[in-house]
């Protein structure tokens, strides 16, 4: 009679010790007061800066959300994107999707020195890309959430990990993107909502080129006016910016989907959401609803803060944002 009491204390012990391991590589140590005691100025020091940043440049708030989802993606939200080149070691940032296009740097590099007056030696640069990602929104007029924290920075980045295809080209299908973002444990609502950040922010001419010329579920009045400042063919014209919201390129708002169902998405990207696939519905529901969108939205954005965080022991807290120690 002793055996079955003995194999189910086995399986306790067993469930106990692969939950433990589990959560030690989850977010289970992310927490929205990581820094309530140890760093309670934090906020302020980044939303300054950040703040400055997107008076001078209101693109700069779409730039910072971008390096977010560009650093989430790639080995997890751990700020390897921030790591520069050295003679010794090629980082992420030449990598096809990141080279003259991820922007912001820069500003993550102001925000750390401020910081580190504040509290040096205790916020990570990772959670400085968190923290940045959700001011420039809220400063565009999007909506505020509260951010986890406790990530720590990566010793390192992979050239070949961002080089692999992780992060969706401008020119994905749409079962493409539903496969990137669930590999990465985000659903199709969650992809459909973070799409819509592209109601900031612009794209250069050679990412929405071969849409502009070749496509017809585009609004023939939208390509022309698009097709003035992106020559057919290249190299001529290839970094001319255009904005991602033909409306309201800088504002925070659901007007990104409203173009979508005018077929005036500047990406292949952005139209392939509403194109007769099965994300037409969620595309009409946040064209409606702003509300919904903006709640979604909030929701993925935690859900990304979440992919592969470095906690406890792993990895370190940098110095400087653009080294290790």
């Amino acid at each position: 009679m002793a055996r079955p009491s003995s194999f189910s204390s086995c399986m306790v012990i067993f469930t106990l010790a692969f939950l433990a391991i589990f959560t030690s590589h989850s977010s289970a140590q992310l927490s929205t007061n990581f820094y309530s005691k140890s760093c309670p100025k934090v906020f302020g020091a980044v939303k300054s800066v950040v703040q400055s940043a997107v008076s001078k440049e209101r693109r700069m708030g779409a730039s910072l959300v971008r390096l977010f989802f560009h650093d989430c993606f790639v080995k997890g939200c751990d700020g390897s994107i921030l790591l520069e080149d050295t003679s010794s070691f090629t980082g992420e940032q030449t990598a096809r999707p990141n080279n003259n296009s991820v922007r912001g740097y820069n500003v993550v590099a102001k925000i750390k020195s401020q910081v580190e007056k504040v509290c040096p030696g205790i916020v990570s640069c990772a959670d400085i890309v968190a923290i940045a990602a959700r001011d420039s929104t809220v400063i565009l007029g999007g909506p505020f959430w509260d951010v986890k924290l406790g990530r720590r920075d990566s010793k390192t980045a992979s050239l070949s990990a961002a080089n692999s295809g992780v992060i969706p080209p401008p020119t994905s299908t749409l079962s493409n993107l539903i496969n990137r973002f669930n590999s990465k444990g985000l659903s199709v609502k969650d992809m459909v909502a973070l799409s819509g950040s592209h109601t900031i922010g612009q794209a250069r001419c050679t990412s929405f080129r071969a849409r502009i010329y070749n496509e017809t579920n585009i609004d023939s009045s939208f390509a022309n006016t698009r097709q003035k400042k992106c020559p057919f063919p290249g190299p001529k014209g290839d970094n001319n910016l255009a904005p991602l919201d033909v409306q309201t390129p800088t504002a925070f708002d659901n007007n990104y989907y409203k173009n979508l169902i005018s077929q005036k998405g500047l990406l292949h990207s952005d139209q392939v959401l509403f194109n007769g696939g099965s994300t037409d519905s969620l595309v009409r529901t946040y064209s409606r609803n702003p509300k919904t969108f903006s709640s979604d939205f909030v929701t993925a954005m935690i859900k990304m803060g979440d992919i592969d965080p470095l906690t406890g022991s792993q990895g370190e807290i940098r110095k400087i944002c653009s080294k290790p120690n």
